[in-house]
């Protein structure tokens, strides 16, 4: 691989972007300390910097960062007279490996066929249930999105030194509490699973609704996500619910394009130009829903929800949608995660498949929920349905309610102009439920 004198160290981030992930995994197995093993890549990187600069970037990247940050792993342990017995092992490792060493150190097995169990152990382990959620979603971008602090602290819009802090404690919490790095087995597997697969989703989301900021959405936080899951599908191919989440987020992402206009502002669902949705992310996104129900499985939450939204994506247009069949996905939901955040969205399929006045019963049965007090979709769903009765006012008080809770100045201004055009009942609904037809 080659790089011009123009551009050497855009070309050396790349690669190390691209490698780190495989290169923490790998050394997390080696010293079983994910903070130690991310320093050592980090310090690998510092000496390709400074010797790919000069010499060029070699044909296995990979093997050199690899070998690179072993040798410095040995003088960490003999500087820290740590543990003889592991010093003897990585020394042997090393000397096998100088053994097949190719010219300027271009390995042909340092990272070898374990590379997929690394990087799974290194999933689980930065997803353990010891740590925040918070935490786990600052960890999983910077160790195995590749994220620098900066960029983790632009995308979800807090301060670098925030996100910088929860990953220092998130590490030291790890080592603290001796979490083994391994993939779970037995009972213990669903439940860190699930974990796992909560974080890689919450990461999408913020990337396809934001929750604050100008920007209605942050596509780079969803290829970020659908990045994970496909990664973690090759890994885990005989769980269903990670063909299930990437099946979801295919499809979601698929619209990506449609839902925002020339200067930024959003498109709501029945409005979006459906010739611009990702036909190759559509079929992505199928061909991992038909894995996903697989016979012999039990269809999971993620599932579901790639069910339901695989009936918009197979939906020419809005008034083809199966909304009785949506419905029905949403009712499997229920029983599975009852949540009032799954009854307000079945709230609109059912107004959808039966009528606004039937919708909006269920809605106002929702209202004195405590976690539903502060979600501004609340009142934008209420509002939305009340102008399909008719009842433009109170329409356009729950329009300017739900503008004053949400934190996304796109959306805030989406909906004082929903509230607007109430007040003035000049125009009829769009028929979608301010984003939560298509909020995820």
């Amino acid at each position: 691989m080659a790089v011009t004198a123009t551009d050497p160290h855009r070309a050396i981030e790349a690669i190390f972007r691209i490698e780190s992930p495989k290169l923490i995994a790998g050394l997390a197995r080696i010293v079983r300390d994910v903070g130690l093993a991310e320093e050592l890549a980090q310090d690998a990187f510092v000496k390709a910097l400074e010797r790919w600069t000069a010499d060029g970037v070699p044909s296995k990247p990979g093997a050199w960062l690899m070998t690179t940050a072993k040798r410095s792993a040995i003088d960490h342990y003999r500087r820290s007279k740590l543990l003889d017995r592991k010093h003897e092992e990585l020394g042997r490792e090393i000397d096998a490996e100088r053994q097949r060493a190719l010219p300027d150190l271009e390995l042909d097995d340092v990272i070898d066929d374990s590379v997929g169990d690394d990087l799974l152990r290194l999933v689980f382990t930065a997803c353990h249930p010891v740590l925040t959620t918070d935490a786990r979603v600052a960890l999983v971008l910077r160790l195995l999105g590749g994220l620098t602090t900066d960029e983790i602290a632009r995308a979800f819009l807090v301060p670098a030194a925030t996100i910088a802090q929860r990953i220092v404690r998130a590490k030291r919490t790890l080592a603290e509490a001796q979490v083994p790095f391994e993939v779970p087995r037995g009972p213990e597997l669903e439940a860190r699973l699930a974990s796992v697969l909560e974080v890689i989703y919450l990461v999408f989301n913020e990337g396809y609704s934001a929750t604050a900021g100008d920007d209605w959405m942050r596509p780079a936080l969803c290829e970020d996500a659908l990045r994970l899951g496909r990664i973690l599908a090759e890994l885990a191919p005989q769980e269903s619910e990670v063909h299930g989440l990437v099946a979801l987020m295919e499809l979601q992402a698929s619209r990506l394009r449609a839902r925002i206009g020339p200067s930024g502002e959003p498109i709501l669902l029945f409005d979006q130009d459906r010739a611009r949705w990702d036909r190759l992310l559509i079929g992505r996104g199928l061909t991992a829903l038909a894995r996903a129900e697989a016979p012999g499985g039990t269809a999971g939450p993620y599932t579901l929800q790639a069910g339901i939204a695989a009936c918009h994506a197979r939906a020419g247009k809005p008034a083809d949608t199966d909304w009785a069949r949506i419905v029905g996905l949403y009712d499997a939901i229920a029983r599975l995660a009852p949540s009032p955040i799954v009854a307000l969205n079945r709230a609109v399929a059912v107004s959808m498949a039966e009528g606004p006045a039937a919708g909006l019963a269920i809605v106002d049965g929702l209202r004195s929920e405590p976690l539903l007090e502060h979600y501004h979709l609340l009142p934008s769903v209420r509002g939305d349905l009340l102008v399909k009765l008719g009842r433009n006012d109170e329409a356009r008080a729950e329009f300017e309610r739900a503008a004053g809770m949400t934190r996304n100045a796109r959306e805030r201004t989406l909906l004082l102009a929903r509230a607007a055009a109430s007040a003035r009942a000049a125009r009829p609904a769009s028929g979608d439920s301010a984003a939560t037809l298509d909020a995820g």
